[in-house]
């Protein structure tokens, strides 16, 4: 089952136009949506878990038409946003069960059933009978992913699920998401490279509503090497540099500037060849100064 999504266009009220004409094609497993805050990123995700509807365009899972049949998209969606409230004073699994029922698990039995795999799936069975008001943001999050999974569904929209964990949580979060892109359509919205870099087969970067780039990660990485280079310069000399080269991106770093631009050559002197990440695609691809090219690595060129 594909998730095909062609020229979706939506306009505010106030004329903020968040999405013009995105087109993907998402396969099973784990893809990132990669983007800047108010890119489109969250617009996007509401629209694909029915929340919204787009001024233009069509979107399908498999032969569903999610524009015109919603309720069928929601019985095989999972959908967990960047905010989402909890009942501090209740607990895990008398939530999650009243949630079941709610998707319509209705046999006591069988739920819980349900209830107990997903409290333990998402490492939250110890801690079942807890508060969820006393749980950690980590925690509150895999209860989310448990809320999110009940029914077994086969597209799971995540936005921005590792904001504010600490990096053990976010780890074990990311490691439940890979487990989930083996069945199912896992679309992960955020705008942290490394959690792409990490877990993503197969990225777009969005910017200002415009899909700029789809590509595989690798791929992508792959297709910058060679062509990055990196100094270490004093920060008066930066607007020097930044007129002379293509600059990627900077980094203060113990008083002074780390400088990355983008060269088939060796800039100048000073300059050393450094290892492409997705990061360097990532700001090439938001700043304009590259065409990369998924299909075709080999045509890219300064644009």
């Amino acid at each position: 089952m594909e998730l095909t999504i062609r020229n979706v266009s939506k306009t505010y009220p106030n004329g903020v136009k968040a999405l013009y004409n995105a087109s993907l094609t998402i396969s099973p497993g784990m893809y990132g949506l990669l983007g800047p805050n108010g890119a489109g990123k969250s617009t996007l995700m509401r629209i694909l878990a029915t929340l919204q509807d787009p001024d233009e365009g069509q979107i399908y899972l498999g032969s569903i038409n999610v524009v015109q049949e919603k309720e069928k998209v929601r019985e095989t969606l999972g959908y967990l946003p960047q905010e989402f409230g909890v009942y501090r004073n209740s607990t895990a699994d008398s939530l999650l069960n009243h949630f079941a029922i709610l998707k319509g698990i209705t046999g006591k039995a069988a739920r819980k059933e349900v209830v107990e795999g997903l409290l333990r799936q998402t490492n939250l069975w110890e801690v079942r009978r807890q508060k969820l008001g006393g749980y950690s943001g980590g925690m509150r999050q895999r209860f989310g992913v448990a809320v999110a999974l009940l029914g077994n569904p086969k597209l799971l929209i995540v936005d921005e699920p590792t904001a504010g964990l600490d990096p053990s949580e976010r780890v074990r979060f990311l490691n439940l998401l890979c487990e989930l892109g083996e069945n199912s359509i896992v679309i992960l919205s955020t705008h942290i490279v490394e959690d792409v870099s990490e877990l993503c087969t197969r990225m777009a970067i969005i910017n200002k509503g415009e899909i700029l780039l789809e590509a595989e990660p690798l791929l992508a990485t792959e297709a910058l090497q060679g062509r990055v280079w990196r100094k270490v310069i004093y920060k008066s000399e930066l607007p020097k540099v930044e007129q002379e080269h293509t600059v990627i991106s900077t980094k203060l770093l113990g008083g002074r500037c780390v400088v990355r631009v983008f060269s088939g050559c060796m800039p100048d002197a000073g300059f050393e060849l450094a290892e492409a990440n997705l990061e360097d695609v990532y700001f090439s691809t938001m700043t304009g100064h590259t065409n990369l090219s998924s299909k075709h690595p080999e045509k890219e060129v300064v644009s």
